[in-house]
C-alpha cells in the first residue's frame, strides 16, 4: 500500500509531523500554513529502510519523541528515541516471534510500552506474498516494557487476554506497577455476515460496534510479572484523547469518540471520568461526523479538565465543515463555539493540538494575522 503519510499527526520541536500506519517516512508540515516542508531526516539518521509507524509519542517534559517501527524482516520491530535536538539518540532491536501489526504505543517517565498482539498476517499465506490478517484466539496479548533508553535484553514481556488494541489512552507508574489504559476489542475479527453494502463489509475491521471497543485497564507488575485487567466502561468508544500535560502520569479524564453503527465515522464524543465511572456525552446529529477530539488546556489552568475540546466535523446535510469547541468540563452542554470552515473537508480521524508557545515564530503581542506574517 502506498505510504500516504496520512494516518497521524503530532508536533515535535514546533513542526508538525505526519506518519503512516504501516511504517513509512515522516513528513514535516508548517503548522502556520500547512505547507509540506519535506521529509524528516533526523539530521540524516532516519531509519529509511524501515520507516516509522504512526503514533510516535512526544514527551513535553523532556522534549523527546519515542517511536517504533515494524517489518516482515527479523527482528520484526525496533524502538527508538529522538531527543530535543532532533537527533536519533537511541535505536534498538525488539525481537518478535514473526511479522506483527502493532499500531500504537505508550510511555511513562521511565518506560516505553510496546506490544505483540495475536492479530497478524497469516504466516502460510504470507509465504505466497498474500497479506491476510487473522486473529489467533489461542495466543495471548503481550506487552513489552523497556526502559526509555533500554537495551534489547532489558525488554520484559507481560502476557494478557487475547485482543487487539488500536489505540492506547495513557500509561503511568503506580509503585511497582505500570497502569496502561486503552481500548480492548471484544471481537478483533468481526465476521462478514453479508449484511450491508461493500463498504459496510469492508469497515467491519474499523467499525467500533463491530469490534466491540471498550475502555480497558491493564496493570503490569514489574516486581512479580503479574498482569491484572479490568474493563473501565460498558460504552463502545475509541480514539481517546487526554490533557497532554498529564501524559505519562496519573490522570482522570479521557475524551473518546462514538461511532455510527457498522461504519467507520464518528457520530459523537464521550467524556470518561475514570475516578467515578461517570460519562458525559454529546451527539453531533444525523449526517454529521467528527474527528478525534483534541483537548486544549486553558492558559493558566490548574485543573485537568479546565480547557477546551476541539473537533472538526463534516455535515453531510449542509455539504459543509465546521470546527466545534466544547468546554471540556461540560461536554453535554454542547459546543461553546462553532466555526464554519471555508471548504468542506473529509471526515477525519486523528488530530493533535499544540500550544502556541510550542510553535516557532509564535507571538502573543500581535493580531493573529500579524503573528503568522500576513
Amino acid at each position: 500500500m502506498k505510504d500516504a503519510s496520512s494516518t497521524d499527526v503530532i508536533v515535535h520541536r514546533g513542526t508538525a509531523l505526519t506518519s503512516f500506519y504501516q511504517c513509512g517516512d515522516l513528513y514535516r508540515v508548517d503548522p502556520f500554513t500547512a505547507d509540506t516542508l519535506g521529509k524528516e531526516t533526523w539530521n540524516g539518521r532516519f531509519p529509511f529502510d524501515w520507516g516509522v509507524s504512526a503514533h510516535p509519542k512526544v514527551d513535553a517534559t523532556t522534549g523527546e519523541m519515542l517511536f517504533f517501527n515494524y517489518s516482515k524482516r527479523s527482528p520484526y520491530m525496533h524502538y527508538g528515541v529522538v531527543d530535543a535536538n532532533n537527533d536519533l539518540v537511541h535505536y534498538v532491536d525488539v525481537p518478535l516471534p514473526g511479522p506483527r501489526l502493532p499500531h500504537d504505543m505508550a510511555y511513562t517517565p521511565d518506560f516505553a510500552i510496546l506490544n505483540d498482539f495475536p492479530l497478524f498476517w497469516d504466516p502460510e499465506l504470507l509465504k505466497r506474498d498474500v497479506h491476510a490478517a487473522r486473529f489467533h484466539q489461542d495466543m495471548p496479548s503481550r506487552f513489552g516494557v523497556i526502559p526509555r533508553r533500554g537495551r534489547t535484553e532489558e525488554v520484559r514481556w507481560f502476557e494478557a487476554e487475547p485482543t487487539y488494541v488500536l489505540h492506547f489512552v495513557n500509561a503511568y507508574e503506580d509503585g511497582d506497577e505500570i497502569v496502561l489504559d486503552g481500548f480492548f476489542q471484544g471481537d478483533s475479527a468481526p465476521a462478514d455476515n453479508g449484511m450491508g453494502d461493500k463498504w459496510q463489509r469492508a469497515f467491519r475491521f474499523l467499525a467500533l460496534d463491530r469490534m466491540q471497543t471498550r475502555l480497558h485497564r491493564w496493570r503490569l507488575n514489574l516486581a512479580t510479572g503479574a498482569v491484572k485487567e479490568e474493563q473501565l466502561s460498558d460504552s463502545i468508544t475509541e480514539f481517546g484523547m487526554i490533557n497532554g500535560g498529564y501524559a505519562g502520569g496519573e490522570y482522570r479524564y479521557a475524551y473518546a469518540a462514538t461511532g455510527k453503527p457498522s461504519w467507520f465515522v464518528f457520530d459523537g464524543l464521550v467524556r470518561h471520568d475514570l475516578h467515578t465511572g461517570a460519562e458525559e456525552r454529546f451527539a453531533f446529529g444525523d449526517g454529521v461526523y467528527g474527528s478525534e477530539t483534541a483537548m486544549a488546556p486553558r492558559v493558566g489552568s490548574a485543573d485537568e479538565d479546565d480547557g477546551y475540546l476541539v473537533t472538526l466535523t463534516t455535515d453531510m446535510n449542509a455539504d459543509a465543515s465546521y470546527c466545534l469547541v466544547f468546554d471540556a468540563a461540560r461536554v453535554g452542554d454542547g459546543p461553546v463555539c462553532k466555526l464554519k470552515l471555508p471548504e468542506r473537508i473529509s471526515s477525519g480521524t486523528h488530530s493533535t493540538w499544540a500550544a502556541g508557545a510550542e510553535l516557532r515564530r509564535w507571538r502573543t503581542t500581535d493580531s493573529a494575522a500579524a503573528a503568522i506574517g500576513l
